[in-house]
C-alpha cells in the first residue's frame, strides 16, 4: 500500500502559512538533503486549488530552484476543487473526480511510491482527520511567525499521533515525523 505524506514548514508558534517570510535564514544543507530524500519517494502530488493555481502560476517557468521545478513539473498532479473544471493546463495535471477521501483511498491501493500532498493547509487537514495521512512532516524553524494560519484550528478532533522520527539540523531546525497513533 502507496503511503500518503505531506511536510510543511512551521515556525515555533505554529504558523504554517507563507514561510518563505521566515524560513530563508534558517534553511540548511540538511534540511535540503532531507527535502531531497523525501521527493526521490514521491511520485505523485496532491494539491488544492489555490495551491494548485499559485504553483501552475508558477513552477513551469521558474528559473530558479531548478532542482524542485525539475522535480515538480513532471510529476503526476491530483488537484482537489470544488470551482476547477476543464482541462487544468499544467504538465501531468489533473482534477479529482468525486470525493477527495475516496479517491486517495483508491490512489493508495495502487503501486507506486510515496503521494505527497503539496502546498494546501485544508488538504493536510482534510486527510489527516480522515486517517488517510501515513505522515504529517513538521519542519519546526527556530522562529516566532507573530501572524499567519495554523495548521490546527480550536475545535479540531482529538487526535492522537505517534512520533516516527526526528532530526535537529545545524541551524536549529527541527524535523519532526508523526503518524497516527493506532491503539
Amino acid at each position: 500500500m502507496r503511503k500518503v505524506t505531506a511536510g510543511l514548514f512551521s515556525s515555533v508558534d505554529g504558523v504554517v502559512e507563507d514561510p518563505f517570510r521566515w524560513q530563508f535564514d534558517s534553511f540548511d544543507e540538511e534540511l535540503g538533503a532531507g527535502m531531497g530524500q523525501m521527493m526521490a519517494r514521491i511520485d505523485a502530488g496532491l494539491l488544492g486549488r489555490v495551491g494548485y493555481q499559485q504553483w501552475a502560476d508558477y513552477w513551469p517557468k521558474a528559473d530558479t530552484d531548478t532542482d524542485f521545478a525539475g522535480f515538480i513539473n513532471p510529476l503526476p498532479k491530483y488537484v482537489a476543487s470544488r470551482t476547477l473544471s476543464g482541462d487544468l493546463g499544467w504538465q501531468n495535471a489533473r482534477l479529482i473526480d468525486g470525493p477527495l477521501e475516496d479517491f486517495v483511498a483508491d490512489l493508495k491501493k495502487g503501486n507506486g511510491g510515496e503521494i505527497g500532498v503539496f502546498s494546501s493547509i485544508s488538504l493536510v487537514r482534510q486527510l489527516l482527520f480522515a486517517g488517510l495521512l501515513d505522515t504529517l512532516m513538521l519542519i519546526v524553524h527556530p522562529v516566532i511567525a507573530g501572524s499567519g494560519r495554523r495548521l490546527f484550528n480550536d475545535g479540531d478532533p482529538l487526535t492522537r499521533l505517534e512520533l516516527q522520527a526526528f532530526e535537529q539540523t545545524s541551524k536549529g531546525n527541527l524535523i519532526l515525523s508523526y503518524g497516527l497513533r493506532g491503539d
